[in-house]
């Protein structure tokens, strides 16, 4: 994916993010996130991502141990 230039009026949605969006803020490869959707990460009905309710997953995964 083509790094994007966002202009002054676009906005970024942190609970509607690309899986590729998501994976760049968060410093991750884009195949692990898809692992962890493909595990039971929540995503949105349209395939992008929560970064909070991710988050808070990825959270439990590490209390659990996983």
């Amino acid at each position: 994916m083509a790094e994007q230039n966002l202009t002054s009026t676009e906005r970024v949605n942190p609970a509607a993010l690309a899986v590729e969006d998501a994976a760049r803020a968060l410093g991750l490869p884009v195949d692990a996130i898809r692992q962890d959707i493909a595990e039971g990460a929540p995503s949105n009905a349209d395939g992008t991502v929560n970064l909070v309710h991710y988050a808070a997953w990825l959270n439990g995964k590490l209390a659990d141990g996983d």
